[in-house]
C-alpha cells in the first residue's frame, strides 16, 4: 500500500476528550474516527490488523472444533421473553419495533440464537458434542462509554457457543476454550490473567474473565502469588477474622449526638470501627413473572468492611439494586445514619456472615443522636439471610491459603461462561440421549472482543513516540521509506523495492508522499509497524537500505540483494517470539 492512495492520515494531536493511551494513539496514526460517543469507523490500517486478530481467533477456535456460522444481530424478542433477559436487561439491550409492529433486539449477545439453532439441528445425541462461532458486530447502548475502543457502544466480537449432552462434556468444552484463549492473547502479545468472575445477566454455573492488568482497568482484582487465587472484586472471597468469644452483654442505649458515620461513632465512643456494626439500605428488584417486585433490603456488615452489591444480588436472588431515599428507611421505623434492625419488623434483614460471630457491637437505636451497646445476632434480632456479602480489600488473607492478597486493576478482554441448561430448557432446545429419554443440552458461551483487544495491544505496545505493534497484529510487516534526493535515486530504488518486496509477498506501507524525512520517520514511529527499511543515497552508495526494528534504537544496512530474505528472517524471529509465549496455562477454578 502506498501512504499517498491510504485512506487516513495521521494527526499532530489527539483530541482533548481522548484520555486512554490507546484512543490517543489509535487516532493519531489514523486506525480509528469516531462517529458517535462509542461509535467508531476502522480506517485501513485497523481494518486490516483486525483481520489478523480474526485470523488467529479462528485458527485456535477451529483447532478445538470450533465450526464458523453467521448469527443475526437482529433478533425477534420473544427469544429474548422466553429466556427472560428481555426485561433483565436495562437501557443497554437495543430495542425497537419492525414495520408489523413486532418488538426486536439488537443482540449484544448470541445465547438465545445459539439455543434456537441448536433446538432445529441437535435432536440426536449423536450430534454431540458441537461447537459454533461467529464473528460479528454486536451493539451495547453503555451509558458511559469510554477510553476508546475500550468501551463501546458498538463493537465486533468472536463468540462461540459449546453444545453438550452433559455436564463432563461441558467441562471438557470450556477448559478447551480456557486454554485456546490464553493462546490467542500470547500470540496477539497481550499478556493477561485469568479470574473468577460473576455470571451476571448471562446466568449458569461459572464464569472466567481473562484480564488485562492495567491502570485504566475499571474492574479491581485480586491475586493471591502463594496458590494462583484469583478472582474479580465482584465475587473475590477472603478469610474473615474472627473475634475471640465473649459472652453476650446487656443492651444498653447510649447517646451519641452528631455520630452520623462510622468513624464518627468510633472515635465518639473510643473504640475500632470492627466493634460496630454497619448498617446499609438498598432497594432490590426481583422478577415474579412479568413483573418487578421492589423490597426494601436492610444489610448489616461489620464497621470497618463494605457491602459487595454483586454478592448481595445473588445472595437474595435479586435482579438489580438501588439506594434506597429517606423516606423508604423512615417507612420501616429506621433512622438514617442511627439504624439497626434491632426492634424492626416486615424487612428483608440479611447480614454478613461474619456478624453471628462478633459479638457486643454497637449498633443503631433507631432514633436520632442514639445507638446501643451489646447487639448481638441470634438474642436482639435475627435475619432472613446470612451470607458472605462484603468486599474484599487490599491485603486481606486468601480464601483458599491464608496469604495476604494483592489488587489490580484491569480491562476484561474475553469472558467464558458455564452456561448449563439455562437457555436449553427456556427455548426447548433438547436431544434425545442413548437411553431415548429427552434432556435439556448442556451450553457454554465464550467471547473476545476484537476491538478491545486491539486498543488494550496499543496499551501495552507503545512508547513516547507512537505505537509499537507486535509482528503478529501489524496491520503490515515493514514500513518502507524513500528519502527525496536531488537525482530522484533514493525515490525511484524505494519504487522497485516496493514491487520486489510485494511480489515475494512482503506487502509493505511504502511511504511515497512528498514530504520531509523528519515526517516520515514520525509517521512512521506513530503507525508502529515491526520493520522500517530507509532507502537513502548514503546507503544506497554503500550498496544497501538500512533496517531498523521499532522497537529498536539503532539501524543496520542491508545489501539490496539480500533485502527480502533479512526481512522475512526478522518476521520469522518476532514470529517466533511470541510463538514461544503459547504455554499450557494450569486451570485455576
Amino acid at each position: 500500500m502506498r501512504l499517498s492512495r491510504l485512506f487516513s492520515q495521521t494527526l499532530y494531536e489527539a483530541p482533548a476528550e481522548a484520555e486512554a493511551v490507546s484512543h490517543r494513539l489509535l487516532l493519531r496514526a489514523g486506525f480509528i474516527r469516531p462517529l458517535a460517543a462509542g461509535i467508531f469507523a476502522y480506517l485501513p490500517l485497523a481494518q486490516r490488523a483486525l483481520g489478523r486478530i480474526a485470523a488467529i481467533m479462528r485458527e485456535e477456535i477451529e483447532t478445538i472444533g470450533g465450526q464458523e456460522i453467521s448469527m443475526p444481530v437482529v433478533q425477534p424478542a420473544e427469544l429474548w421473553k422466553q429466556t427472560g433477559r428481555w426485561r433483565q436487561m436495562g437501557p443497554e439491550l437495543g430495542r425497537f419495533q419492525d414495520r408489523s409492529g413486532r418488538d426486536m433486539a439488537l443482540a449484544m449477545t448470541h445465547e438465545e440464537a445459539a439455543a434456537a439453532l441448536a433446538r432445529s439441528e441437535v435432536r440426536s445425541h449423536r450430534r454431540l458434542p458441537a461447537l459454533i462461532y461467529h464473528i460479528q458486530t454486536k451493539w451495547r447502548d453503555d451509558p458511559r462509554p469510554r477510553a476508546g475502543l475500550i468501551r463501546a457502544r458498538e463493537f465486533t466480537m468472536l463468540d462461540s457457543y459449546s453444545l453438550d449432552a452433559d455436564d463432563y462434556g461441558l467441562e471438557v468444552q470450556y477448559r478447551a476454550h480456557y486454554q485456546a484463549y490464553f493462546n490467542i492473547f500470547a500470540r496477539c502479545g497481550l499478556p493477561v490473567r485469568a479470574v473468577g468472575a460473576d455470571v451476571g445477566v448471562m446466568g449458569g454455573l461459572k464464569a472466567h474473565e481473562f484480564m488485562y492488568l492495567t491502570p485504566i482497568g475499571e474492574d479491581t482484582l485480586f491475586f493471591c502469588d502463594a496458590c494462583g487465587y484469583a478472582a474479580n472484586r465482584q465475587i473475590a472471597r477472603f478469610r474473615k477474622p474472627i473475634p475471640p468469644g465473649e459472652a453476650p452483654l446487656p443492651l444498653e442505649e447510649v447517646a451519641t449526638p452528631g455520630a452520623h458515620t462510622i468513624e464518627e461513632l468510633a472515635a465518639f465512643l473510643g473504640i475500632p470501627t470492627e466493634r460496630t456494626a454497619k448498617a446499609v439500605f438498598l432497594v432490590a428488584a426481583f422478577d415474579q413473572g412479568d413483573q418487578t417486585r421492589e423490597q426494601l433490603v436492610f444489610t448489616v456488615v461489620r464497621g470497618d468492611m463494605e457491602v459487595n452489591e454483586t454478592k448481595l444480588a445473588a445472595a437474595i436472588g435479586a435482579r438489580d439494586l438501588r439506594p434506597a431515599a429517606v423516606e423508604e428507611i423512615r417507612a420501616i421505623g429506621a433512622e438514617p445514619g442511627y439504624a439497626s434492625p434491632v426492634g424492626l419488623q416486615g424487612v428483608l434483614v440479611v447480614v454478613d456472615d461474619l456478624i453471628p460471630y462478633a459479638p457486643n457491637l454497637v449498633a443503631g437505636a433507631n432514633r436520632e443522636g442514639f445507638h446501643l451497646r451489646n447487639v448481638n445476632y441470634g438474642r436482639d434480632y435475627i435475619a432472613a439471610t446470612v451470607a458472605d456479602i462484603v468486599a474484599a480489600r487490599d491485603g486481606d488473607a486468601c480464601p483458599s491459603c491464608g496469604n495476604p492478597m494483592w489488587s489490580s486493576r484491569g480491562v476484561e478482554v474475553a469472558k467464558i461462561f458455564k452456561l448449563g441448561t439455562r437457555y436449553s430448557e427456556s427455548l426447548g432446545a433438547y436431544f434425545e440421549d442413548e437411553s431415548g429419554a429427552r434432556r435439556p443440552i448442556v451450553m457454554g458461551s465464550y467471547g473476545i472482543g476484537l476491538g478491545r483487544l486491539l486498543a488494550c495491544v496499543a496499551e501495552e505496545h507503545h512508547d513516547e513516540k507512537g505505537l509499537a505493534w507486535p509482528v503478529s497484529v501489524a496491520p503490515y510487516p515493514v514500513h518502507l521509506i524513500g528519502l527525496g534526493s536531488k537525482s530522484g535515486e533514493a525515490e525511484s530504488a524505494a519504487a522497485a523495492i516496493y514491487d520486489r518486496l510485494k511480489a515475494v509477498g512482503i506487502e509493505p506501507l511504502y511511504d511515497d508522499r512528498l514530504e520531509s524525512a523528519g515526517v516520515k520517520f514520525n509517521d512512521a514511529d506513530l503507525i508502529g509497524l515491526p520493520l522500517r527499511v530507509t532507502v537513502g543515497e548514503r546507503g544506497l552508495k554503500q550498496g544497501g537500505v538500512e533496517v531498523k526494528r521499532r522497537t529498536e534504537e539503532h539501524s543496520r544496512l542491508v545489501p539490496l540483494d539480500g533485502l527480502a530474505d533479512a526481512l522475512q528472517a526478522e518476521v520469522a524471529s518476532m514470529e517466533a517470539e511470541l510463538a514461544s509465549r503459547v504455554v499450557e496455562v494450569p486451570y485455576r477454578e
